[in-house]
């Protein structure tokens, strides 16, 4: 299974930035889709999920400015950030599991993109 991430960049706070993840391999639908980001000294955190089912979760930091979406048909998760915030500074990562959300159970993990917001 590959994960490949794309759309981060550098934005000014209040902006917005729209990531995507491909995902090849496997059946996309099989699996629950997070997105993650690691600040520098910081533990990689979930910041939205979204299971088989369709149903999502969010970090409290990001909920009403994040959404999580997938397009089973595309293979594809996406994150929708909007009124962006400095304290958002992270590089992002996509992870597939059969399992849960949880950032350290077993998954395939896309190679990350940085995401800065500048105040």
């Amino acid at each position: 299974v590959q994960l490949q991430a794309s759309g981060g960049g550098l934005v000014q706070a209040g902006g917005s930035l729209r990531l995507s993840c491909v995902v090849s391999g496997n059946i996309f639908s099989n699996y629950h889709m997070g997105w993650y980001r690691q600040a520098p000294g910081k533990q990689r955190e979930l910041v939205a999920g979204i299971f088989r089912s369709g149903s999502d979760k969010y970090a409290d930091s990001v909920k009403g400015r994040f959404t999580i979406t997938r397009d089973n048909a595309k293979s594809t998760v996406y994150l929708e950030m909007n009124s962006l915030k400095p304290e958002d500074t992270a590089v992002y990562y996509c992870k597939a599991s059969q399992y849960d959300l949880l950032p350290y159970s077993y998954g395939y993990w896309g190679q990350g993109t940085q995401v800065t917001v500048s105040s």
